[in-house]
């Protein structure tokens, strides 16, 4: 059964307080994105797997690891905490460029367990938030239960005449 949005802000909040002021990536990432999917009431383990590893386009570039992986839907590079995210960011975007076209991921995030910078690469939209919100903009992260923004794209402007 799926989760209510109340419920979720209130799992959020409980994950900030626990992970506030953490952010080994070497040895706390794996717990950290089991417990951020159970915030949702989704296993990690039913959707995404930890160092798939990508092959660089480039024969003179080594090959990588995505941190978290779920095919077609997201890719995350995680930090420990303080370390710079726009590079993080040009990391996924590499291993982005790298998969088959039938994986690449509609969403990036990059994260130093204290921050989280996601991307939708279909509206461009972006979030950029601090753990301490992370309830506040637990809907950016619908696309884990399934839900997506719904686009509007080329609609006239309802006006009174129209009405």
């Amino acid at each position: 059964m799926r989760l209510s949005w109340p419920e979720i802000r209130a799992n959020a909040a409980h994950f900030a307080t626990e992970w506030r002021d953490k952010g080994y990536e070497k040895g706390q990432t794996h717990s950290f994105y089991d417990e951020f999917f159970r915030i949702f009431g989704v296993p990690r383990k039913q959707v995404a797997v930890y160092e798939q590893r990508v092959r660089a386009l480039d024969p003179g570039r080594s090959n990588g690891f995505i941190d978290l992986f779920w095919p077609g839907t997201l890719i995350v590079e995680q930090k420990s905490m303080g370390r710079d995210l726009t590079r993080a960011m040009t990391q996924a975007l590499d291993y982005y460029d790298w998969l088959p076209e039938s994986q690449r991921p509609r969403h990036m995030m990059v994260c130093d367990f204290q921050r989280f910078e996601l991307l939708d690469l279909e509206t461009r939209r972006e979030w950029r938030f601090p753990l301490t919100d992370l309830k506040r903009h637990v809907e950016a992260f619908g696309f884990i239960l399934g839900v997506q923004p719904r686009l509007f794209r080329n609609q006239s402007p309802v006006n009174r005449k129209a009405s």
